[in-house]
């Protein structure tokens, strides 16, 4: 199934989906897979060490520490309503989540190996999926959202992180 194919766009997310072009989901999730691997990519983390573009923000390694997390959260999300779980979900806190890790006692490369474990494991869940189950919804952040949503936000979250790393942190390796 395609991003066309959501029935309801999700507030919020919405910025996450829409980075994604109207693929098959499954497809998007596996060319989405080593975004991160990609060696300049690689490179340019390892290079930023603990460097942050502004005090309080997160250094690379929170960055895909946070994208690991909320790659669980939403693929459990997704789990829950694809099998037709009506019970309303919270939210989470990203801020509290980031600040009880140890991603900065980490290597990049453990990190990012830990990120290729979970997202096979979210495309092998999203190849089990039928087209109804997709489509089935959830209540979560106080909002109706479907597994075929929730597979493009976790197709678009990453991106949307990379391009923060490329916008506000990797000009930092330039000065």
């Amino acid at each position: 199934m395609k991003r066309s194919d959501i029935q309801h766009m999700p507030k919020f997310f919405d910025r996450y989906i829409l980075l994604v072009d109207d693929i098959d989901v499954v497809e998007g999730l596996e060319k989405t897979a080593n975004l991160y691997h990609d060696e300049t990519i690689r490179e340019a983390m390892l290079q930023l060490g603990d460097q942050v573009y502004a005090p309080g923000k997160w250094t690379a390694k929170d960055i895909l520490q946070h994208i690991i997390d909320n790659e669980r959260i939403m693929s459990y999300r997704a789990m829950r309503f694809s099998r037709n779980d009506k019970t309303a979900l919270p939210g989470y806190d990203e801020e509290l989540f980031g600040a009880n890790t140890t991603a900065n006692s980490r290597t990049i490369d453990d990190l990012l190996e830990e990120y290729s474990l979970v997202r096979k494991s979210t495309i092998v869940l999203f190849k089990s999926f039928s087209d109804e189950m997709l489509h089935r919804e959830g209540i979560s952040f106080n909002q109706n959202i479907s597994p075929l949503a929730l597979g493009f936000v976790l197709i678009g979250h990453p991106i949307h992180h990379l391009n923060v790393l490329k916008e506000r942190y990797f000009p930092l390796l330039q000065a």
